[in-house]
């Protein structure tokens, strides 16, 4: 009898590439049936606060919110070394030259890690897609960017007025956490166990069969050519997605644990990681 886990992710082209092996069947699955639910990352965070899904990817700051019903998966993760979200406006100014910024929801690691950087902007949350746009309309002062915008904002004649994942390596020599996955708490030991091992597999496969893989991803690249896909999928799907290791996890720790002595997430205390 086979056992059903409902996967929830995003339409991404990183998450569809990684997650290429399981959906196509390219994985043994050990008699779990994986049914795939795509939403936008701001729904998944706000359905992950009802543990509405068996497995989630979730923004690393939304876990502060949700560590009551789930553990964190060691693979899977989009954690950028050097490089990561961006602001981005017409004019290079520097960054406390803005007092306006267009982010992409409350929850995302993106807007903890700006509020990190700069505490006192006003924020005006939009669709993510919908914040490069507005920027080069001049309809808000400048934008936080996340997803393949980080690769495409220099068409629209913007420029880059802080790299956040820059910035966050500087001050703490870590990679900067931005996307996990997550399995509900109230699993057995061997589910976790075995779900970790599918989307471990899963991910191995897409990266030594990164053509075809590729090929899956662009159905959900939102109109992205194969080059820029490539480079998005090469920026989050690399040896941190297939295991985060102790570093991977000390950056999740410390990028929570700051966000908590800034009184902008709620106590995280330990965090519980199914290798």
């Amino acid at each position: 009898m086979s056992e059903r886990i409902r996967l929830a992710h995003s339409p991404d082209a990183d998450d569809a590439f990684m997650f290429y092996g399981l959906a196509k069947g390219k994985v043994e699955t050990e008699g779990v049936e994986y049914e795939h639910v795509l939403q936008d990352i701001q729904t998944l965070n706000t359905w992950a606060k009802e543990g509405r899904m068996e497995v989630t990817a979730l923004s690393a700051h939304a876990y502060a919110y949700v560590r009551d019903r789930y553990d964190l998966l060691t693979h899977g993760g989009s954690i950028g070394k050097d490089y990561g979200p961006m602001v981005v406006a017409k004019s290079r100014f520097p960054l406390e030259r803005f007092k306006t910024i267009a982010v992409p929801g409350r929850l995302t690691s993106a807007y903890l890690a700006l509020r990190l950087r700069y505490p006192s902007f006003e924020e005006v949350v939009m669709d993510f897609d919908a914040i490069q746009p507005a920027v080069a309309r001049g309809e808000v002062e400048a934008g936080l960017l996340i997803h393949e915008g980080q690769l495409t904002y220099e068409k629209d004649g913007l420029c880059c007025v802080e790299e956040l994942g820059k910035w966050w390596f500087h001050e703490t020599r870590l990679p900067l956490p931005m996307g996990v996955n997550a399995i509900r708490r109230d699993l057995s030991a061997e589910m976790k166990e075995k779900v970790s091992r599918h989307l471990k597999q899963s991910i191995l496969y897409s990266l030594r069969h990164r053509d075809e893989a590729l090929d899956y991803a662009l159905a959900f690249g939102r109109g992205l050519s194969r080059d820029v896909a490539d480079r998005f999928v090469g920026l989050w799907v690399n040896e941190r997605t297939v295991d985060m290791g102790e570093e991977g996890k000390t950056a999740i720790r410390t990028f929570l644990h700051r966000g908590e002595e800034q009184g902008l997430v709620p106590p995280v205390g330990d965090i519980v990681f199914v290798d």
